[in-house]
């Protein structure tokens, strides 16, 4: 079975660096993008099992990617964690999210929340 893919939605390339590391290190297979448009557009042509969101983006908000995959019934198995230091906003969000994380979020912290996250493996029996 392949790995799981996580899009890391974040416009800061030293934190979208450190969540692609944690997150593949929980064997998660990874995609940056750095902004709102390009996420949107990303998100037409892949489903991911978990997103990591960046409420703050140039192009588009965070927070209208966050309504768009909600919308998407392809994209329903889909976990989504808010990365922002914004915490006024992530509290108006929480419930739509799957996981608020309030910047700064460590290596290690996103690293034993992505094992926790991933799906269970698939595999045939017969």
């Amino acid at each position: 079975m392949t790995n799981p893919l996580a899009l890391i939605i974040e416009d800061d390339p030293y934190l979208a660096t450190i969540f692609a590391e944690a997150l593949q290190i929980a064997e998660f297979e990874t995609q940056v993008v750095p902004d709102g448009r390009a996420a949107l557009a990303q998100l037409t042509t892949i489903t991911p099992a978990v997103v990591i969101l960046d409420l703050h983006l140039p192009g588009v908000s965070g927070q209208m990617i966050l309504q768009q995959i909600r919308a998407d019934k392809r994209l329903a198995k889909t976990r989504v964690l808010l990365a922002t230091a914004d915490a006024l906003l992530a509290e108006t969000l929480q419930e739509q999210a799957d996981l608020v994380l309030l910047k700064p979020i460590s290596f290690h912290q996103l690293r034993d929340l992505a094992k926790r996250l991933r799906p269970p493996d698939i595999t045939g029996s017969g």
